[in-house]
């Protein structure tokens, strides 16, 4: 095997995920929504949720706590919203289904908003924000994830990285996008820093002692026996401004589970059910029909304007480019979709292991 990061281009690493998916008895249909989430993670440059997640599916799909076969049910409904129970399914077919639903309200009504329950792990929140903008709407989608930050003046892991995650069209080339944790950085991140054998810069983790911890290795391990947290956006404490990521991460708490009756703080980290460990989360969705507000050639030239405006005010010394949100994003795709995705080492041994028990001989890797 190579010792070397190789790269793989992008359609055939995302057959590769489809097939496995398959091989797990996700139907083609899902399976096929489940890769294209991955793949876009990897291609936008946010490696913590692509084909580095694979693994993680294959096990708890193996383990019997996803089910492959994904059914949704409505449990309440309005023009404008609705109530989804996800019944533990594919999180990333649950999710682009609420919010196919919340557009699709969002067409009739102006707005449409869905929550959902008894879900997994759903990949890039992202992903979900950016369906709304191929259909000229504002997208917004949350979801609350496994304990792993404390609050402010706290040490204990209660809340989950907790993205938030808004997405605007533009006529720009590139929507606006942020799509990131309220936390400065995300259990995943940890994970590639741990994949490369590299430890992680000061001041993004800290024990129970509060005192910052470098080595992902020990992070990872004391993430599991709560004696490590990640600090939400803003550092320790509030003169640093820590207090606003940590009550931005309790909103994200609040849409993903007192809306639709779900699992919240702690119990998000695995509840026991007939001798199992299951991980439940929960979403909530949002999309805005600009149409309803404004023409949307308007709304995307003045949004255009704002970040042209942004990029193009007085830089700071010694730097060379200001970036609006989604930029990088999109800069890394025309990039990837001509190199192909980078795969370390570590990865290539999950590949592999993957491609032999799912009997995946078709695919010839170079490792």
């Amino acid at each position: 095997m190579s010792n070397k990061i190789v790269y793989i281009e992008t359609t055939t690493l995302k057959n590769f995920i489809k097939d496995v998916f398959i091989g797990l008895d996700v139907p083609k249909e899902d399976a096929e929504i489940c890769a294209d989430v991955l793949i876009t993670s990897d291609i936008r440059g946010v490696e913590s949720h692509g084909i580095q997640r694979m693994k993680m599916y294959y096990d708890r799909i193996k383990a019997g706590i996803y089910n492959p076969k994904t059914e949704i049910k409505i449990i309440k409904e309005s023009p404008t919203t609705a109530v989804i129970d996800g019944g533990l399914g594919m999180g990333h077919v649950i999710a682009y289904k609420s919010m196919k639903l919340a557009m699709e309200k969002s067409k009739k009504y102006g707005l449409g908003a869905v929550a959902v329950r008894n879900s997994t792990r759903f990949g890039i929140a992202g992903y979900y924000s950016l369906m709304a903008i191929k259909e000229g709407m504002i997208g917004i989608a949350v979801t609350n994830t496994r304990p792993s930050v404390p609050p402010i003046f706290g040490v204990e892991p209660m809340l989950g990285t907790n993205p938030l995650t808004p997405c605007c069209p533009t006529d720009e080339n590139f929507p606006f996008l942020i799509d990131c944790a309220t936390s400065i950085i995300q259990r995943g991140k940890v994970e590639v820093y741990n994949r490369l054998k590299k430890p992680l810069p000061k001041g993004l983790v800290i024990n129970n002692k509060e005192e910052s911890e470098i080595d992902p290795t020990k992070i990872l391990n004391n993430l599991g026996n709560n004696t490590a947290a990640l600090l939400s956006f803003g550092r320790m404490g509030e003169d640093n401004g820590g207090h606003k990521g940590y009550g931005y991460a309790t909103l994200v708490e609040i849409l993903s589970s007192a809306l639709q009756d779900g699992i919240y703080l702690k119990n998000t980290a695995g509840i026991e059910e007939n001798g199992k460990k299951y991980f439940k989360v929960g979403h909530f969705f949002l999309a805005i029909n600009i149409k309803n507000f404004i023409s949307l050639d308007i709304f995307r030239k003045i949004t255009g304007n704002i970040m042209r405006g942004l990029r193009n005010s007085k830089k700071a010394p010694g730097c060379d480019k200001i970036y609006t949100a989604g930029e990088k994003e999109f800069e890394a795709e025309k990039k990837r979709r001509k190199t192909g995705i980078p795969i370390n080492e570590n990865l290539q041994q999950d590949i592999k292991i993957m491609q032999e028990k799912l009997g995946l001989k078709k695919y010839n890797f170079p490792f």
